[in-house]
């Protein structure tokens, strides 16, 4: 039962090294080969790991990923860059333009897709404005965990805490607690990143040029699928907020704003050929090692055997974000959500839980799904390979600060 763990352990070392001699080895590749590791040794059968792969996550990376690469071929997503970040004059500027503009969308169109979006966009204002792209990506990782934070609906953890630790009126009740820490740790980012990249942050002012759309008929196209996406999130909101019971999952959202690239538009072989494929590969493996991991029962004992000293909100955000390393955050709130309802925790606890295994994507690669999008991108769209340990060094600090103003401000609330 322990060797879904020690697989997971090595697939922690490799990510670390990405390499196995003189073979350089890539995340998805990884992940692949911890998921082949415990299909080969039977610790998960061939039906369990394809029930595995939750298909609601799949097809939602699919739908948002047509509709991101939709928006880059044909250009519309470099005007849309340049409208928003034109004001930004220097190198602070355009940092606090990621950091508080992504974080704050991630916060209703989810991290995920912002991710997908924000990715080529940090890297085109890296090479527009000879930017080290490794810190445009670290601000967009940083942004899009820290921000997601603040809503129900920012991230897959924070909907299921929201849904079945039945918090009523989760929007505001998520604002009233989380709203003010996330703008304090989304200011830690920018103070964090200007300490361990002082040296980049000049103040040569930045002169930004306005593209041209390449592909007029697609853009629409792609404009088209990008309105319908925030328009279905409102209305989910709306739904949640007016309590209908009706389920409106982001799986549909994603789905039906992609109908115009797909559809309509006559390159979509194109664009289905050019998605980010090896992502996918790398989330249906990830489901398969984790559930491995999951039916080991090893964390669940961990926390069984410590559950009266797991519920307060220091040990909740320090032990969700440590865990959430192993067993990645939404089944580790699956988890953990039980224990701390069984407990009769209030809302302060819940809310530790949403924050600890949110942020917890801010201390590693590994630790949320949107730092392995940006990862694959990075290295597909621009060739800019951000190490693990490049991540881990700036990641750690952050996190330590960014949890001990969660537990601040939920312990005074």
């Amino acid at each position: 039962m322990i060797i879904p763990v020690v697989v997971l352990c090595l697939v922690f070392l490799l990510t670390i090294t990405r390499q196995i001699g003189n073979i350089r080895l890539d995340l998805w590749q990884i992940m692949g080969l911890g998921a082949l590791a415990v299909l080969l040794t039977g610790q998960i059968s061939v039906p369990e790991a394809i029930a595995a792969i939750n298909l609601d996550v799949m097809l939602f990376l699919f739908g948002v990923f047509a509709i991101g690469q939709a928006l880059e071929t044909s250009g519309y997503l470099s005007l849309v860059s340049y409208n928003f970040f034109k004001a930004a004059k220097n190198m602070d500027a355009i940092i606090l333009y990621v950091l508080f503009g992504m974080g704050f969308a991630s916060a209703f169109l989810m991290n995920d897709t912002l991710a997908i979006i924000g990715t080529p966009v940090v890297l085109l204002l890296a090479r527009q404005h000879q930017i080290d792209p490794k810190v445009l990506l670290l601000a967009l990782a940083f942004a899009v965990t820290t921000g997601s934070v603040a809503s129900p609906i920012g991230n897959p953890q924070n909907l299921l805490i929201a849904l079945n630790g039945k918090i009523e009126g989760p929007f505001v009740v998520f604002a009233r607690y989380l709203l003010l820490p996330t703008i304090v740790n989304l200011i830690a980012a920018y103070l964090v990143l200007k300490f361990f990249f002082r040296e980049h942050f000049s103040t040569a002012v930045l002169n930004h040029s306005e593209p041209q759309i390449s592909d007029p008929k697609l853009a629409s196209l792609s404009r088209l699928s990008l309105v319908l996406f925030v328009l279905l999130v409102c209305a989910k909101i709306l739904v949640q907020l007016l309590t209908i019971p009706f389920d409106f999952r982001l799986t549909y959202i994603a789905l039906i704003a992609a109908i115009p690239v797909l559809v309509l538009n006559g390159r979509r072989y194109e664009l289905v050929k050019r998605m980010d494929w090896h992502t996918l590969v790398f989330f249906a493996a990830m489901f398969i090692l984790m559930e491995s991991v999951w039916d080991s029962g090893f964390f669940q004992g961990f926390l069984t055997d410590t559950q009266q000293s797991v519920i307060s909100i220091p040990m909740v955000l320090s032990v969700s974000v440590i865990l959430s390393q192993f067993i990645s955050n939404v089944p580790l709130v699956a988890l953990y959500l039980p224990i701390l309802s069984h407990a009769s925790v209030d809302t302060g606890g819940l809310l530790a839980l949403a924050a600890g295994s949110t942020i917890a994507g801010n201390l590693s690669v590994l630790g949320a799904a949107s730092n392995v999008i940006i990862i694959h991108n990075a290295e597909k769209k621009g060739n800019i390979r951000l190490t693990f340990m490049e991540f881990f060094r700036i990641g750690v600090p952050l996190t330590m600060i960014q949890t001990g103003v969660y537990w601040f401000f939920l312990s005074v609330w």
